[in-house]
This record gives C-alpha cells, sequence and structure tokens, in this order.
C-alpha cells in the first residue's frame, strides 16, 4: 500500500457516491412515475489485500442497483386487479339494466301495466264511454311500448358490452405485445449481467392492465423473460413471442367469442375466470338474455297459455264492441319478434261486453280481474305483477351484491398498492436524507484526494 492505492481509494470512493447520488435522484424524479419502484446502489467493501501486519481494505465500490420489490405482493395485486374488473364491469352494466327497467322513475312496466289493468276497469264502468275507451287503448299503447322500449334497451346494452369486448380483445393484444418488447430489453440487458429495473417496473405495471382485463398465471424463466398463460391453459406471451387473440362469432349468435387466432373457430369464453371481460361476459351471456325471457314469459303470444297476449286474446275475441263486430285480437306480434303491438285502433271494437247488449261490460270486468288472476308462467304459479315484481326485485340484489364486491375488491385493491407503495414507493424524505449522506462521503472522498495530491506534490519536491 502507497500514496497511489490511497488516491485509489478516494477514486473509488468518489465515484461510488456520486453513483449513489444519481441512484437517489432517479428516484426523486419518478416519485409520481405509476408502478416505480424505488432503486438502491448497493455499496460494498472492495476484497482486501495482505500486507505484513494483515489484511488491508482497498476502498468501496458499487456492486448493482437492486430494486425494492415484493413478487409475491406482485401477484396479489395483479389477482385483485381481476377480480375488481370483473365486478367494476358487471357493476356498471347492471346499473344500466336497473336503469333501462326505470322502476324508480314510476314510468317503468309495472306502472305501465297497472294503468293498462285500470283503464280496463274504467270501461267496466262506463261500457259505452268512448272517453274510456280511448283512454283504454292510449294506456294499452304506452304498456306495449314501454315492454318493447325495456325489451330493445337490453338488447342495446348488450350490443354495447359487446363492443367492450372487441376492445377489450384488441388492448389485450396491445399489452401482450408491450410484454414481448419488454421480454426482449430485460433478456438483454440482464444477460450481460446488469438489473433492468426500470423495464421490470414498466412490465409489472403493464401487467397489472392486462389483470384488470382478463385473468391469467405467470412464471418467469431464468432469462428474466415471463411467460404469461390464460385460463384455457394456452400462453398469451411466451418464449416464442405474443400471441394473438381474436373477437370471432364461434356460435353463430352474433356476438363476439375470445378466441384464439391460430384457432379463430374456437372459444375460450368459459376459460376467463376474472378481468373485465369476465364480468361483460356474464351479463352479456347470461344476465340479459334471462331478463329479455323474462319479459317474453309475461308477453307471450297467440300460442303461449297464460301469457299476457293470450289471456287477453282469449278473451277479447269472445266478446263484442259497440259495433257488434267479434273475433278481434287485442294485441298482435310478440316481443320477441319485435312486432308486439296494440292490435285494435277503433274504441268501437274495443269488447267490453260478452253479448251485443247496451251496456253489457261483463267482458270488460273479467279482462281487468285478469291483474290479480294466477296463471303457469315459466312453470310457476303467480300474477303478472308478481312475476314481473320478482324480476325487479332481482335486478336489485344483482346490482347491490356488484356494488358490494366492487366496493370490498376496490378497498382490498387500494391497501395492497398502499401496501406495496411502502415496502416500493419513494419517500422524499428519505431519498433526502440519503443524498445528504452521500454528499459528505462524497465530499469527505473529494477531500482525501486533495490530501494525497498534496502528500505527491510534497514528496515530488523532495526528489
Amino acid at each position: 500500500m502507497g500514496i497511489n492505492a490511497t488516491l485509489n481509494i478516494g477514486r473509488d470512493s468518489l465515484l461510488t457516491h456520486q453513483k449513489a447520488m444519481e441512484v437517489s435522484g432517479h428516484n426523486i424524479a419518478n416519485v409520481n412515475t405509476p408502478g416505480y419502484s424505488r432503486q438502491r446502489l448497493e455499496i460494498i467493501e472492495k476484497d482486501p489485500i495482505d500486507c505484513a501486519g494483515g489484511q488491508i481494505g482497498t476502498g468501496v465500490t458499487g456492486a448493482e442497483i437492486i430494486r425494492i420489490y415484493d413478487r409475491f405482493l406482485t401477484d396479489q395485486i395483479n389477482n385483485s386487479a381481476q377480480d375488481l374488473g370483473r365486478w367494476e364491469a358487471q357493476r356498471d352494466s347492471l346499473e344500466r339494466i336497473e336503469i333501462a327497467f326505470d322502476e324508480v322513475s314510476g314510468f317503468g312496466i309495472n306502472n305501465a301495466m297497472s294503468e293498462f289493468w285500470n283503464a280496463w276497469q274504467g270501461v267496466a264502468n262506463e261500457p259505452m264511454s268512448k272517453g274510456a275507451r280511448q283512454l283504454l287503448l292510449e294506456k294499452a299503447e304506452i304498456m306495449v311500448n314501454t315492454f318493447n322500449s325495456v325489451y330493445s334497451d337490453l338488447g342495446e346494452i348488450q350490443n354495447d358490452i359487446d363492443l367492450n369486448i372487441s376492445q377489450a380483445i384488441d388492448d389485450i393484444n396491445i399489452y401482450a405485445s408491450q410484454i414481448e418488447e419488454l421480454n426482449d430489453k430485460i433478456t438483454l440487458i440482464e444477460s450481460s449481467g446488469l438489473n433492468a429495473n426500470d423495464y421490470r417496473d414498466e412490465r409489472d405495471q403493464v401487467m397489472k392492465e392486462l389483470s384488470g382485463l382478463i385473468d391469467f398465471t405467470f412464471s418467469e424463466e431464468k432469462s428474466g423473460a415471463i411467460t404469461i398463460t390464460l385460463g384455457d391453459g394456452n400462453d398469451l406471451v411466451d418464449s416464442n413471442g405474443a400471441n394473438e387473440l381474436v373477437a370471432n362469432d364461434t356460435d353463430g349468435d352474433g356476438f363476439y367469442d375470445v378466441a384464439w387466432s391460430s384457432a379463430p373457430a374456437v372459444s375460450i369464453n368459459t376459460g376467463i375466470t376474472g378481468g373485465k371481460l369476465m364480468g361483460w361476459l356474464e351479463v352479456r351471456d347470461t344476465i340479459i338474455p334471462d331478463y329479455l325471457t323474462y319479459l317474453e314469459n309475461i308477453v307471450g303470444d297467440d300460442n303461449t297459455p297464460g301469457s299476457l297476449i293470450y289471456e287477453v286474446n282469449d278473451l277479447h275475441d269472445e266478446g263484442y264492441g259497440l259495433d257488434n263486430s267479434t273475433g278481434n285480437d287485442f294485441f298482435s306480434g310478440s316481443l320477441g319478434g319485435g312486432d308486439f303491438a296494440v292490435n285494435i285502433t277503433n274504441t268501437d271494437q274495443v269488447a267490453a261486453g260478452q253479448s251485443t247488449a247496451s251496456g253489457d261490460n261483463s267482458n270488460a270486468i273479467a279482462i281487468a280481474k285478469l291483474q290479480t288472476s294466477t296463471f303457469s308462467i315459466a312453470g310457476s304459479l303467480t300474477t303478472y305483477d308478481d312475476y314481473y315484481n320478482s324480476i325487479v326485485a332481482d335486478i336489485g340484489i344483482k346490482v347491490s351484491n356488484a356494488n358490494t364486491r366492487y366496493e370490498h375488491e376496490k378497498s382490498m385493491s387500494e391497501q395492497l398498492d398502499n401496501y406495496r407503495e411502502s415496502i416500493s414507493g419513494v419517500s422524499l424524505d428519505e431519498e433526502m436524507v440519503n443524498l445528504l449522506k452521500y454528499q459528505h462521503a462524497y465530499n469527505a472522498a473529494a477531500k482525501l484526494i486533495t490530501v494525497v495530491d498534496e502528500l505527491m506534490e510534497a514528496l515530488i519536491n523532495m526528489v
């Protein structure tokens, strides 16, 4: 050891603490960057050398820039994002369905049916009144339009969800391509012995975004690249790159299914168990079709005993209008067929009586009593009001459940993000302390170099 060795110690200390300050500066600059994990320069002693009195140190060096990171926590965050995405999509869609039924405002199907039956009672009270008959036709039109509007709105919600699914598949492919590119960058950098910390942070953030759309599992290879596997067991990203998903109508029902571009005719919908795709698929393919069927069960057609059309038409056909006409269907078409309508346009054709006798109101009374009569609807003995109210109640329960689950998953996600921030996030106070510490060490190293320089100058002058 000599003056040159001491100079080298000062130089290495100077460079090491300069690098440490650069790392802290990088942390400070990224304090608001989503998904950023703070970094630290791992400062270690250099290998000592043997001398007469024993080993003597040779100073300090920066071994590597490490990333403060918890892999297990990242897994939890991704799983939480999958659940949150599912319930967010389902909650938003169910709230739209609830709005479509519009029962809160008092202008929904429930009120329209009630006014329709009341109008028949009005005709029963005044069978010869054209005003009562005209009001009946108006209320019937309102009820028919309300049924058709709700039915149509549900179909529009299905179509909107379908577009969301198609867009989500495009987004998934974009995320997969980004992960593929980041895999390549990470593999290239880490193959040279360096840590690709920033690229790993970026990849984790992309994976979190992907988790919000679809569920997956992932594994990391020794090279640093990750493989992402979807619920059907196939890889979205692997060592060969990204594999593309497509939106394709695999079963001919008019809606997009999720499939691989390599097998576009094979749906993988059943393998999706999380993310927004799961929530949208549940609503589009199960919940909305159920509600459409429920409405069809109430309205029915001329061939469905117990349905509104069948029972009203059955009685109306047997009755007589003021013009002595008979055999006239009150309703025509069907809800599912898209042609549900009021068939009677002339008030004189409203069959209030079961005979041609003046003032006969027996048929109007019989039709009005249908409101409280029980029928077998979809295998259940019930009234129209009770059957419809069970639909509305079911919507309320589903919306409440989706809201509860969403709020729970949101809270869990926020807690996990906060926990991650406590581990990997940047603390400005901590970084300022580190900067001061590194600055003092840097200044001390500079002072050491100055002293050594003076010693060397004095030694040279002695020669």
